[in-house]
């Protein structure tokens, strides 16, 4: 069973023997990059540890699954991160008994920092239970396919309203959409490079030995609330981008994913209608 840990940008898959915490983008460092910039922000790396830890606390799951950009800089290493990163894993693994990491486009060079028995898994990514994660720049492994949600971060979600006076006001949000499966399996077929024959979902069970199942998907909100996010009520409609501000990441590009009545949910669970509906507010305002 998969469930929301509202008003946390936290998830849990349950079955009858496991607990799996799911967060995604902690982006560890990224203040350094200000402080590079002469802006002088404390690492926040104690705070963002502090508020993990309670949530481990609070729920007592048996592992932790991390969808990816666990670090800021993308491919090199900054000082920092080498203090921060191996500490805010070991004090994590005196609460939970695994910890996984999947893999994300800010992860190159992340293996010298990890302490012994992190597992760092593909950016493809894994199956815990009925649930699939990824981590959102890549295409997901058709292995998938055969859970009912995937789950996904790398988006950063967030709702922005403004009032007439120009007030912005930002929110983070979960943003949950139905899946065209047999389209999402087919685009990833030809990406495998495997030829269909038959129907997609005998080809899916000829060749991956998977049933299909998989119907929707989640958009996990960043868990560093200290950085920004991508406004998704102000990208535009897939049909109307032309190469403008549209979502990130080849899944959400698809034409696999009903983005447009996609539902946005905050933090602390209040329903805010679909995306289509939020870009409509914003046309009328």
């Amino acid at each position: 069973m998969f469930s929301l840990l509202l008003p946390h940008p936290a998830a849990i898959i349950k079955n009858t023997k496991t607990r799996t915490l799911l967060i995604a983008d902690p982006h560890i460092g990224w203040e350094m990059e200000l402080q590079q910039k002469g802006i002088y922000v404390p690492s926040q790396t104690s705070k963002i540890l502090t508020k993990l830890t309670t949530i481990l606390m609070q729920y007592k799951p048996n592992a932790l699954v991390i969808l990816g950009d666990v670090k800021y800089t993308v491919v090199s290493i900054e000082l920092g991160e080498w203090h921060d990163i191996p500490d805010f894993f070991k004090k994590l693994q005196t609460h939970v008994e695994s910890i996984s990491i999947v893999r994300g486009n800010h992860d190159a060079n992340l293996e010298p920092m990890l302490p012994e028995n992190i597992a760092l898994l593909p950016a493809t990514g894994a199956v815990f239970g009925d649930v699939g994660v990824f981590h959102g720049h890549t295409w997901p492994s058709p292995e998938l396919l055969g859970c009912k949600t995937l789950v996904m971060g790398h988006l950063h979600p967030v709702v922005v309203f403004r009032d007439p006076t120009g007030y912005k006001m930002t929110r983070q949000v979960w943003l949950r959409a139905n899946l065209d499966s047999e389209a999402l399996a087919k685009t990833l077929l030809q990406k495998n490079r495997i030829k269909t024959a038959g129907s997609i979902k005998e080809t899916l069970q000829k060749y991956c030995n998977i049933k299909l199942k998989a119907t929707e998907l989640y958009i996990m909100p960043s868990f560093n609330d200290f950085l920004g996010g991508r406004p998704i009520n102000e990208t535009l409609p897939r049909k109307e981008s032309n190469g403008g501000k549209t979502l990130i990441g080849p899944v959400l590009r698809s034409e696999a994913v009903d983005v447009e009545n996609s539902e946005l949910h905050l933090l602390d669970g209040t329903y805010l209608g679909t995306l289509n509906q939020l870009r409509n507010l914003g046309k009328n305002n």
